[in-house]
């Protein structure tokens, strides 16, 4: 028997995902908590290493994130960019002077032969935040929307540059077949020191599903002994950041959290024990059942760090009842 306290592994991408694991740190112990991040939304722009996940969380996670914009450092200038703008260069990016030196660092540390798991651990550190972040792999994978009209684009030109306007037909993740887990993830998984595994409010499609396909990660998870909870991040029939109900739409599936666990059965049969739904979905929790998966209706909505380390606490003590 392991004497190392039970871990909760955490699965995130994207600000809603930041936001559960927020309240996941506020009330667990930092030996209890892991959370594992989604690299496929990482590219280069301008020469910089950008890991747009990874830096959402750190800046939830150390207290710096702009709540006002759901993106980069609060208290933050435009100088560079401004700057930028003069000599005709791409500005669709928003690299505020504050982020700017975040991706320096991973850059000049990546160029230096860092992975980017040792990068992470010691930007995590320098902000204070003394809780496990784990990249997904220190390999690269770069997730691609396959449009309508026949286009391929880079996942950050589809969201941030076209504003998520193409109509997508597909989404790919290029490198995934020879990618690897990060070792950190790769030993967590190897151990009997989870007690549970918890799918944050995040884009099943862009967010989680690089986490869970990459290496055969869901076949993991799935055989584990500790119970995997996922939130729904469809509340209401609308993603409450993102574009996640506008894919759904896309790819013919209602938006509802209904739909996002049957996505999620048909993916990944197994996988998920526990599905959380929103007070405003408790009708679809017969539905839910009846794909197998025990529903919880709570709270889901995070606008305080109150709501944070409530739903925290709603989700963990529903998966040490599962």
């Amino acid at each position: 028997m392991s004497t190392t306290p039970p871990k909760v592994l955490a699965l995130s991408g994207g600000v809603g995902g930041a936001k559960l694991a927020l309240g996941l740190q506020g009330i667990l112990d930092p030996a209890r908590l892991a959370i594992v991040v989604n690299t496929g939304d990482d590219f280069d722009h301008l020469g910089l290493r950008i890991c747009p996940d990874l830096d959402t969380l750190m800046y939830t996670l150390s207290g710096l994130s702009n709540e006002t914009l759901g993106w980069g450092q609060h208290d933050e200038s435009w100088q560079f960019l401004n700057a930028l703008e003069r000599f005709g260069l791409e500005t669709w990016f928003g690299l505020g002077d504050r982020d700017l030196a975040t991706h320096v660092v991973r850059t000049t540390k990546l160029a230096a032969g860092e992975t980017l798991s040792s990068v992470t651990a010691s930007m995590m550190q320098a902000l204070g935040i003394d809780v496990t972040v784990i990249p997904m792999s220190d390999n690269t994978v770069a997730t691609e929307i396959q449009c309508q009209d026949g286009r391929t684009l880079a996942f950050q030109h589809y969201f941030v540059r076209d504003r998520c306007e193409p109509r997508i037909a597909d989404i790919q993740f290029s490198g995934i077949d020879t990618a690897k887990r990060a070792p950190a993830l790769e030993a967590l998984l190897a151990t009997d020191e989870l007690s549970a595994v918890i799918v944050c409010p995040s884009n099943p499609f862009v967010s989680v599903a690089p986490i869970l396909e990459l290496d055969g990660t869901w076949q993991i998870l799935r055989d584990l002994a500790c119970p995997v909870v996922l939130v729904s991040p469809i509340v209401g029939g609308q993603a409450l950041k993102g574009p996640a109900a506008k894919m759904m739409q896309e790819l013919n599936m209602p938006s509802s959290a209904a739909a996002v666990a049957e996505f999620y059965q048909a993916r990944y049969p197994g996988l998920v024990a526990g599905f959380v739904l929103d007070t405003v979905d408790s009708a679809q929790s017969d539905a839910v059942r009846a794909l197998g998966m025990t529903p919880l209706v709570t709270q889901t909505v995070m606008t305080s760090v109150a709501d944070k380390q409530a739903l925290a606490r709603d989700v963990l003590a529903f998966s040490e009842a599962l």
